[in-house]
């Protein structure tokens, strides 16, 4: 079909047009619609620890991990976040004097305990023992891993001298032996992809003031 100006039209393509006019008016115009109502904050629990001898109060989500409080709410970002699946040990902090995975927990888990991060070792000029023999020993590398490979070398050092044994201790009631291996073995849930383990072991070696190989 050609109408005066020569536009030409076929059948399908007016019925195609037909139909979307009906429907276009078929939808009614609501004047009066009122905007969509904002979601609800998420819910908040307060949590109270010390960390690295300071009282700290919080309000979170019940959902926000150890980790997560300590970097995004308490600025404390030594502790990192690598797999974020407790794989690698960069979160590594010590809670009640144990080290732990921070992005494996709940922070609302730990009102009232006392938890150290990598700022609560040393600062400079005030190193740690072991944040020195790191230094030395050249430990660090990229240092992303740093911090909680210091944490735990610094809590691998307090399990053997509490006679906690390992995966590879021979007799679980002797005291456990301070070698290559006993190290080697409670240090490979932290991971440098730097490959600096030599290193790391030479400092924890040197801060237990031992010849190991």
């Amino acid at each position: 079909m050609t109408d005066d100006t020569g536009f030409t039209l076929s059948r399908r393509g007016a019925l195609i047009g037909g139909a979307a006019a009906a429907a276009a008016g078929a939808v009614p115009l609501d004047v009066d619609a009122q905007p969509a109502t904002p979601e609800p904050p998420a819910p908040t629990l307060p949590v109270s620890f010390t960390v690295n001898g300071r009282k700290r109060t919080l309000e979170v989500d019940p959902r926000v991990t150890l980790l997560d409080a300590l970097r995004e709410h308490l600025s404390l970002t030594g502790s990192k976040k690598g797999c974020d699946h407790g794989q690698c040990g960069a979160c590594t902090v010590m809670v009640e004097g144990r080290r732990i995975n921070s992005c494996l927990t709940l922070a609302v888990m730990h009102d009232g305990d006392a938890i150290t991060t990598i700022e609560g070792l040393g600062r400079p000029g005030d190193l740690h023992p072991m944040q020195a023999a790191f230094v030395r020993h050249d430990g660090y590398q990229c240092g992303y891993c740093t911090p909680g490979q210091i944490m735990s070398s610094v809590a691998v050092l307090q399990e053997v001298k509490d006679g906690i044994p390992s995966y590879v201790a021979a007799d679980l009631t002797a005291a456990p032996a301070l070698s290559g291996e006993e190290l080697r073995e409670r240090m490979s849930g932290n991971i440098c992809r730097c490959a600096a383990y030599s290193n790391i072991i030479a400092a924890i070696a040197d801060v237990a003031g031992k010849d190991i190989a």
